[in-house]
């Protein structure tokens, strides 16, 4: 299994300016600890060696805490000096990478999905991307995504969903998807790559109802105060 991994920890943390003030979005306190600090645990669990950090806003405050280590894994830095989009900084990141494959997460989402069984499934199908999908029932505020069997073939734009799979933001990616992208271009991973994309490479979908925390909004920061309590 890859030992690396990038988190995009560039947030700005717009919505949750009255929880978080001037810090980035990653950066949000959960009971004295911020919150990437769970996720870096996260990825201990799974003896991951290696994760860049996608940061641009305010990024000194997360080197200022966490430096370039926790619990033994090497932190690494891709700074953006200019907003390059979703897209944009994960290619700025992957200079950091040397594998093939590499895990990412979003640095405001925590989905505790066993990382072995997503990269079993993505070398398994030769895919060029594997999302983590989680069940869903009554929802507007994400997009769906459609399967047949674990083969994604449709990526459906917010709507309010009766029941559906979301994407639940960890993936496996082959480092290949990016070869059309030039440094330092501005493109967004989800619209530009992920829904393009969509059938013309092997994406696959790993479902999982493992435990799905989202801070993007004050509503759902205090259930992550409840669930890491």
């Amino acid at each position: 299994m890859t030992e690396e991994a990038i988190i995009l920890a560039g947030g700005l943390g717009t919505r949750l300016k009255s929880v978080i003030n001037d810090i980035p979005k990653p950066m949000a306190p959960i009971h004295g600890k911020p919150f990437l600090e769970y996720l870096l645990s996260y990825l201990v669990k799974f003896k991951i060696k290696k994760v860049v950090l996608s940061v641009g806003y305010k990024y000194q405050n997360i080197f200022d805490y966490f430096g370039d280590n926790f619990k033994g894994m090497e932190l690494l830095y891709a700074i953006e000096d200019k907003p390059l989009g979703t897209g944009g900084g994960i290619k700025n990141a992957m200079y950091h990478i040397n594998n093939d494959h590499f895990f990412l997460l979003n640095g405001d989402t925590f989905y505790e999905v066993d990382l072995n069984k997503l990269y079993h499934l993505h070398i398994e199908e030769k895919a060029n991307i594997t999302l983590s999908l989680l069940p869903m029932n009554k929802f507007s505020r994400y997009g769906s995504v459609k399967v047949n069997g674990t083969k994604i073939t449709e990526f459906k734009p917010k709507k309010f969903t009766e029941k559906g799979l979301i994407n639940g933001g960890v993936y496996v990616i082959n480092r290949s998807v990016f070869q059309e992208h030039s440094p330092g271009s501005k493109f967004s991973f989800e619209t530009d790559l992920l829904q393009v994309m969509c059938n013309k490479l092997n994406f696959h979908g790993y479902i999982s109802e493992a435990p799905f925390i989202d801070i993007g909004i004050p509503e759902d920061y205090k259930k992550a105060l409840e669930y890491f309590s």
